[in-house]
């Protein structure tokens, strides 16, 4: 795939994963592999595992992309984190990975443990930032590495060609791909996939596209990531509090409008944090041609 979003297999071809967070719950876990179990047949690029603040959650991250390596056709990529940790600590867990036989990696900085937009302190003897991470990673395997990126500013970053530095700092170090924070003007992603493309990027760019159909929490996640909500979405879901159902169908909508929008600008690749749900990944998913065993897939939203 190109930093345009291109994937190698031509313009037909329409990539998708998936991200989930690792269950805590026996309720949650049964959730999560119904979901994995539902999007599976769309035959995904890959899916990531989210790592807990703090790796808070790494027993849990790593048991579950273990599972997925073991029980299913599917890729996983396991999210890892510089907080909270020694780099004997991150590079044991990635030789870990290594054993295991993951072979890909998503590799953040991350956020304080218990202060999720707080100020960022390096952790004493650890890595400091996502580019020495990945940096770690490169020298311990030859791991496929994914790094994330702010299509709008970064809430800690001075102007966005800092954030465009930081991305190119990502690549020098050996990562692959990028995928986006999330957002919902798709000018958002074409202005910066051109700022990037002028600093010479060429790994993929891959949007990321949230499927939160709980719009309270959207707002409070947007606002601790910095992503802008439009006028229009507020609109879309007002008044919709105490109905679930039609918040899914919106959400499936204004994620599908999205891709389409997207698509016709030359993405071909697209990321979903599903909230280990699998009904609206299905739903946007079909809105776009994508569906079970199909490798040649037809947008037809827009």
């Amino acid at each position: 795939m190109s930093a345009d979003g291109q994937t190698e297999g031509g313009a037909d071809g329409l990539a998708v994963s998936f991200e989930f967070f690792p269950p805590k719950t026996d309720a949650m876990e049964a959730t999560l592999w119904e979901s994995i179990s539902r999007l599976e047949p769309l035959q995904p690029d890959f899916v990531s595992v989210t790592y807990g603040a703090g790796g808070s959650t790494r027993d849990r991250t790593h048991r579950t992309v273990q599972r997925i390596v073991e029980e299913t056709s599917i890729l996983p990529a396991a999210h890892l984190t510089c907080v909270d940790a020694t780099r004997d600590e991150v590079d044991g867990v990635i030789g870990q990975y290594w054993t295991s036989g993951i072979r890909h990696i998503v590799a953040l900085r991350g956020d304080p443990p218990n202060a999720i937009g707080g100020a960022y302190v390096p952790p004493a003897g650890g890595y400091a930032n996502a580019a020495e991470l990945a940096r770690g990673i490169r020298e311990i395997g030859d791991f496929e590495i994914s790094v994330g990126c702010y299509p709008e500013t970064h809430p800690e970053s001075p102007d966005p060609d800092f954030d465009i530095d930081l991305l190119k700092a990502k690549i020098d170090a050996g990562a692959t791909r990028a995928i986006t924070q999330f957002f919902f003007d798709p000018d958002i992603y074409f202005r910066f996939r051109d700022r990037a493309d002028r600093s010479g990027i060429s790994i993929p760019i891959i949007p990321g596209i949230m499927l939160q159909p709980n719009f309270k929490g959207l707002k409070r996640i947007a606002g601790l990531c910095g992503a802008s909500l439009p006028t229009w979405l507020h609109e879309a879901y007002e008044g919709l509090d105490e109905d679930a159902g039609t918040r899914q169908l919106v959400t499936a909508h204004v994620a599908a409008k999205l891709c389409g929008k997207l698509r016709s600008g030359g993405v071909d690749g697209f990321h979903f944090y599903t909230l280990n749900r699998a009904e609206l990944a299905l739903s946007t998913c079909q809105l776009l041609g994508v569906k079970a065993g199909e490798r040649e897939r037809e947008v037809v939203a827009s």
